[in-house]
């Protein structure tokens, strides 16, 4: 996987670091998305995969705080519903409660948008604007009920000389909808309200963490039988031996006449 260059300055290594962490967004409208579709569960899925790919800390998947160019934008600059950002110290970020692109060196190579009812509009039109004027390679919408608050189930952005450029998105004969992120090498798919991640290498989905508990608890059933199939089968290996010795004990010993 290729991942920008990491970060040229790292928050908490300059004077900055002695500013107070970014206030938190007003999220309340925002986040009522979360009542039909499950975020944090999709980060999770998300942060895994690309901790499973890099043993070190420079992979930051957050759903919290601001990203802004600088902290004087504040209070006016977006809070995406997801920013992913490679080559940058994760834990300084997450400590800061926002991403700004001054004290980082670069922006975040990926934001996503979950439509809601008092956000929708603005995902589409001026925050498309805000992400292209912030440098941010991949900006990407998905709208879990299909059109009601987007103008599209899912749509994405990649930045091409500083203008946002459509990225391709169809939909195949099962109706799941998917567009190619080239950022993180991986395909985004509106499935039946649910956004999912594909993985061209594997030709399978990231699993969610609900998905996992299911495998983790079809993994036990199946333990539980293979465990209970040994059980029984030395039990009858024992029946087994213990008949052997019998008959060789009547076979030594015949009764006499």
């Amino acid at each position: 996987m290729t991942t920008p260059s990491k970060a040229k300055i790292q928050p908490g290594g300059s004077e900055d670091a002695r500013l107070p962490p970014l206030p938190d967004p007003p999220r309340e409208n925002d986040m009522r998305q979360t009542e039909n579709f499950e975020l944090r569960a999709v980060m999770n899925t998300v942060a895994r995969f690309f901790d499973a790919l890099r043993d070190d800390s420079t992979v930051l998947v957050s759903g919290n705080g601001y990203v802004c160019a600088t902290r004087s934008q504040l209070p006016h600059a977006p809070y995406p519903d997801m920013t992913i950002a490679f080559g940058v110290d994760r834990a300084a970020l997450t400590n800061n409660n926002g991403y700004e692109i001054d004290r980082v060196g670069k922006p975040p190579d990926f934001v996503l948008e979950v439509a809601s009812e008092h956000t929708g509009r603005r995902d589409y039109t001026t925050k498309r604007d805000d992400y292209a004027r912030l440098g941010i390679p991949e900006y990407w919408r998905f709208d879990y009920t299909g059109v009601r608050f987007h103008d599209a189930p899912l749509a994405g952005d990649r930045l091409v000389n500083g203008v946002y450029q459509r990225i391709e998105v169809t939909p195949d004969a099962a109706g799941v909808i998917r567009g190619y992120s080239a950022v993180l090498e991986l395909y985004l798919c509106w499935d039946r309200s649910r956004l999912r991640f594909y993985d061209w290498r594997t030709r399978s989905f990231l699993q969610d963490p609900s998905e996992l508990e299911e495998d983790r608890d079809a993994a036990r059933i199946a333990l539980r039988a293979a465990e209970a199939q040994r059980d029984e089968e030395r039990a009858a290996r024992l029946a087994a031996e213990a008949r052997i010795s019998q008959l060789e004990q009547m076979l030594q010993n015949p009764p006499q006449a």
